[in-house]
């Protein structure tokens, strides 16, 4: 089928390889068959293909080298996914040979007018890097290039790219720095987790800590004799913290994102705010964390665990969600255990007794590891809290008699850590531990009762030596620890009980110098020497006493995540509790504040980014010049000379013959002004001449403002001059049943005028029908629910009688989305949940432009911003109606002027964003050809599938 001469079936092969390497086959035999067809004309072939040799283009690296002069050309091709799938293709074959055309082609397209281009050239720089690492100075160019790109499908693809290969160079981010602040709203998702993870790095060197502020004091004494110099000095120590502009924009452009969809980019948020946020803000995060656990259990395990690290230190954070935290039957074991270490930090002296309930449930757990965990976790409650020690101990000592034994052996080693605390006052339950000696399996929590027997023997002189006896007799067959104590406690009793021990310690070092583990053989000759010396040695052993018997520090129970601070949350190393590779440590906070200048954008820079929105516009020729550079002085001479047409971005040089009129028939009226008041002046004093030097700097100052607001009037005039609508739909759409509003019936529809409330505002009309028997009082909107959309509510009406009408105006700000406004409807007795949902083509307001402006501006909408489409039309729906009235019935467009019968134009802009929406209907015999040209390719994808339904429709 490859080989076929029939695209259709090359097609239906490729869809089939897709297939099969989607399901994880192998289907790298094809690959001299796919690269055939990487020159096929068919775009849908191309792409598949594409896909396909991104996929084996580093496995068949010879056979892919072949085809190094067709991707070469598809770099040049018009359509920019091509030019895209070709770069990513080039940039997979990793051979260093191709080095060289790998960086020309990457710097060819960080220059692409596509955005999509452009990122593509940005995931090639890792690739690029990870090949060969001595093309970083070179990249580093391309990244610095990308970095001031606008575009917020570029901005997560070249931050990741700057982590890779540079992230030490701060520097580059200086000057972008606000603008990726003010972009992170709109990037998508993984784009955000890594802008966030590099400004959260970057803000800790560029910013003094805000930590600072918790500490600031005032000297109330003060010295009586005291230099200029200390006083400064005194003032600068108690001046109080000021958190830096660009720290507060950064903490302000990430909070939204905690309500993100993406638990990635919530986790980000958060670390944020406890790596840069003063700490009183930080329980903002609390809620959207909490919120996480709703998720599955791979993202609940990630989330506890950065939790379990925050309420070690902030313990009130998490407080009152604590009920978040209870283990539910149905948890996995590590997701159960890390509730549990959560629960331990937040234990303190208010909340202990609801804490301690639940571990008592939890003890009774299947899960053996869980309640060996719960048990531990109580010893920790008992250590933390002092005041229910004895409870713990007590309900401690009740557990010995569990029938589980991981139970059992886990209370003996957490009873013999807290009576190490207080030995003293618990001596009986030492006694009964030793009772339940013989009852107990585990060699674990036989070793830990041998251990308290040995080191308390002093408090229970009649048991240790019956114990010492009963070891002596099973002393083959314990395990290692279990001997290793055994040892340990027969020589305690030697010194301490020599006259009952004697001979049983003996026969233990006998049965412990001939054992097969050497550990226990070696502990047995060191134990002999201690404390029976011979002739030649002994120099230790007037010193075993203090040796053996020396008071130990009572351990202390700390919890697992005590250390993990000093990894930032949310990364891998964290995680792991271990330096993974690639991980970049947060820097300490600089002790002064570095200069905030670096982040300055200049105004011409600023003026270069106005100019191409508006057009290169003709300046007058005044000796007053408006920011004016050498760069603006070589773009008039090229207009001066004819050349009116400008690629790429530029606009048209159409706009500056007005503009400049204004500014000359401006500075005509200026000149004559002055000239008349100088004229009065010669017959006035000498005051009169200086007011009137005054008045004229102040008109000559006030110049560029009127400059710039001419500019805004021209630009809008010619480019985006509303007209009124060319035809408005009757259809009323149903926003309230009388049966569910109990007699209010409630209708609306989309009036296509200006709202009179707001610009942003699209005007809907609502009618309200009264079909009960009663008045209906105080008609009115009480709660707006819509998130983000903004809603001018109408006048509340007094009364409706029963048969009647009125008709009401309110404004909607749908900002430029097909997403329902919701809000309530109320009467004096009920209220009612309901929402209007526009449709695309009502989000638009009708622009008038000639048929050559219209061709300017979409040639300026190309690339990722055009959208198109074959219509296949029945004889039927040709003569039904005229084309250009289906279109405007459905969108609320202009209609261009069009000098062609067979082509139809309309020019709208978006009500919310002003955005232009260009559409182009070109008819054939069979069909037409759609065109829709918006920066908002979401609502241009949506407006073209709806006027394809209308127009194929008969």
């Amino acid at each position: 089928m490859l080989e076929s001469s029939k695209e259709s079936l090359k097609l239906e092969a490729m869809k089939r390889v897709v297939g099969l390497i989607a399901k994880g086959k192998n289907a790298s035999e094809l690959f001299p068959a796919v690269v055939k067809n990487v020159a096929n004309k068919n775009l849908e072939l191309k792409k598949l293909v594409y896909v396909y040799l991104v996929r084996y283009a580093e496995e068949q690296q010879d056979l892919a080298l072949l085809s190094i002069s067709t991707f070469q050309r598809a770099l040049k091709d018009p359509n920019q996914l091509i030019r895209a799938s070709a770069l990513r293709v080039l940039s997979s074959i990793r051979v260093p040979i191709i080095v060289p055309i790998m960086m020309l082609a990457i710097k060819e397209a960080a220059s692409d007018l596509s955005p999509y281009v452009r990122k593509t050239a940005a995931h090639a720089i890792q690739k690029l890097y990870s090949l060969d690492a001595d093309q970083k100075d070179h990249l580093i160019e391309v990244i610095e290039k990308l970095l001031k790109d606008k575009s917020t499908l570029v901005a997560g693809s070249v931050v990741m790219a700057f982590e890779e290969v540079c992230p030490d160079r701060i520097d580059l981010i200086h000057r972008n720095y606000r603008k990726l602040c003010n972009l992170l709203m709109d990037v998508e998702e993984w784009g955000q987790v890594v802008i966030i993870s590099m400004l959260t790095r970057y803000a800790r060197t560029q910013f003094i800590s805000p930590w600072k502020e918790d500490g600031v004091f005032e000297n109330s004494e003060k010295a009586f004799y005291e230099s200029d110099e200390e006083k400064r000095k005194s003032a600068e120590e108690t001046k109080p913290y000021a958190m830096d502009p660009d720290h507060r924009l950064l903490l302000r452009s990430t909070k939204p994102l905690l309500q993100s969809r993406n638990t990635a980019v919530v986790m980000s948020v958060a670390q944020l705010y406890w790596h840069l946020a003063p700490k009183h803000e930080v329980n903002i995060i609390t809620k959207s964390l909490v919120r996480l656990l709703r998720s599955h259990r791979e993202v609940q395990y990630i989330v506890l665990q950065n939790i379990a690290t925050m309420s070690i230190q902030r313990k009130g954070m998490f407080e009152p969600f604590m009920k978040s935290f209870y283990v539910r039957s149905t948890d996995a074991t590590h997701i159960k255990t890390l509730k549990l270490e959560i629960l331990t930090n937040l234990a303190n002296e208010a909340n202990i007794s609801t804490v301690l309930r639940e571990f008592q449930t939890y003890v009774k757990s299947q899960d053996k590891a869980f309640a060996a965990a719960t048990i531990q976790a109580i010893g920790r409650c008992a250590t933390n809290i002092s005041e229910i020690t004895d409870t713990c101990l007590n309900g401690l000592v009740l557990l010995l008699s569990n029938r589980d034994e991981t139970v059992v052996a886990e209370s003996v080693v957490v009873i013999r850590k807290l009576l190490q605390t207080q030995p003293s006052e618990h001596s009986d339950i030492i006694k009964h531990m030793a009772k339940l000696f013989d009852n107990i399996t585990v060699p674990m929590a036989r070793a830990s009762i041998l251990w308290l027997i040995g080191e308390y023997c002093e408090h229970v002189p009649k048991i240790a030596p019956d114990v010492l006896r009963k070891m002596a007799k099973t002393f083959h067959n314990e395990e290692d620890i279990v001997k290793l104590q055994t040892v340990s406690l027969a020589a305690k009793l030697y010194l301490t009980n020599s006259k009952q021990t004697k001979l049983l310690t003996q026969y233990i070092l006998n049965l412990g110098k001939y054992d097969q583990n050497y550990d226990i053989r070696d502990r047995t000759r060191f134990i002999r020497q201690l404390i029976v010396p011979s002739e030649r040695g002994g120099a230790l052993s007037k010193y075993a006493r203090r040796i053996l018997l020396a008071p130990k520090p009572a351990p202390v129970l700390q919890s697992a995540f005590k250390d993990r601070d000093r990894f930032q949350l949310g990364t891998l190393s964290h995680t792991l509790n271990s330096k993974a590779t690639g991980y970049l440590e947060l820097s300490d906070w600089p002790p002064m504040a570095p200069d905030q200048s670096v982040r300055n954008v200049e105004v011409a820079e600023a003026m270069k980014e106005w100019s191409p929105a508006v057009g290169k516009a003709k300046s007058s020729k005044s000796d007053d010049k408006f920011y004016s550079d050498s760069g603006e002085e070589e773009d008039e001479q090229a207009a001066d000379s004819g050349s009116d047409e400008e690629g790429g971005s530029e606009g048209s040089t159409r706009t500056p013959v007005s503009l400049s009129s204004e500014a000359e028939s401006e500075n005509s009226e200026t000149s004559e002004d002055s000239s008349q008041s100088e004229k009065s002046s010669d017959s006035g004093t000498g005051v009169k001449k200086t007011t009137t030097q005054k008045n004229k700097k102040l008109q000559q100052a006030k110049k560029p403002r009127k400059l710039v607001s001419v500019c805004d009037r021209v630009c809008v005039c010619v480019c985006q001059q509303l007209s009124s609508p060319v035809f408005v739909p009757v259809h009323t759409y149903e926003l309230l049943h009388r049966m569910t509003g109990k007699g209010l019936a409630a209708q609306y529809h989309f009036s296509r005028q200006p709202c009179i409330y707001d610009d942003r505002m699209i005007s809907v009309q609502l009618t309200f029908s009264n079909n009960g028997d009663h008045t209906l009082e105080n008609i009115h909107i009480s709660e707006k629910t819509s998130a983000g959309q903004n809603i001018h509510c109408f006048s509340p009406i007094e009364c409706l009688e029963p048969e009647k009408s009125v008709t009401v105006s309110m404004g909607v700000d749908f900002n430029d989305s097909t997403q329902a406004a919701s809000f309530q409807l109320c009467t004096k007795a009920e209220g009612f949940n309901v929402s209007i949902q526009p449709a695309v083509g009502e989000l638009l307001l009708p622009v008038t432009m000639s048929e050559q402006d219209f061709s300017k501006e979409q040639g300026k909408l190309q690339g990722m911003n055009e959208s198109s489409a074959t219509i296949a039309m029945t004889p039927e729906s040709i003569t039904s109606q005229p084309l250009h009235r289906k279109v405007v019935n459905m969108a609320n467009v202009g209609v261009v002027p069009s000098g062609q019968n067979n082509v139809h134009r309309f020019a709208a802009k978006l009500v919310s964003s002003g955005a232009l929406v260009l559409v182009c209907v070109v008819q054939k015999d069979s069909g037409a050809q759609l065109t829709v040209n918006t920066e908002k390719t979401i609502i241009g994808s949506m407006l073209l599938r709806e006027l394809q339904t209308v127009l194929s429709a008969p």
